[in-house]
């Protein structure tokens, strides 16, 4: 499928050649729409991205014993999951991922791989991926 964002640039020039005041207006309107949604998608990646280095940082600080190191990294953490979706808990993972065994038709360790594509669209941005791959194992085995 091609880009819709040509052509709605391309109805924008001729909008404005004819002065077609209504058309070129709702082409604006359309093209800072689809540009929005592209920014707030890419800024939520960016957030989830510092989220998980902020709880990988603080698993190793507190294996290498450094809570202090820890403590700053959860704090951290906690400013970024202000602008985050509410993530799932393991309870709704576990619930989530009995229907996407289902769905899926997986009945042992071999179908993980269907059981994550069929359930990673549903869970995106709304759970950790290992929080999710670990569920799902425990599931199939």
């Amino acid at each position: 499928m091609d880009d819709p964002r040509v052509a709605l640039q391309a109805a924008l020039k001729e909008a404005m050649q004819q002065k077609d005041a209504m058309r070129r207006d709702v082409l604006r309107l359309s093209l800072n729409a689809i540009k929005q949604v592209e920014v707030d998608d890419e800024a939520m990646t960016i957030l989830q991205k510092e989220a998980k280095k902020r709880r990988e940082s603080i698993e190793e600080a507190r294996s290498a014993g450094r809570d202090d190191i820890a403590d700053d990294e959860a704090t951290q953490l906690v400013v970024l999951e202000q602008f985050l979706p509410r993530q799932l808990g393991r309870d709704e993972v576990t619930a989530l991922a009995r229907e996407a065994i289902t769905e899926a038709g997986a009945a042992g360790p071999q179908g993980t791989g269907k059981v994550m594509s069929v359930l990673m669209p549903k869970v995106r941005r709304l759970a950790d991926g290992k929080l999710v791959n670990e569920v799902v194992r425990g599931l199939l085995n």
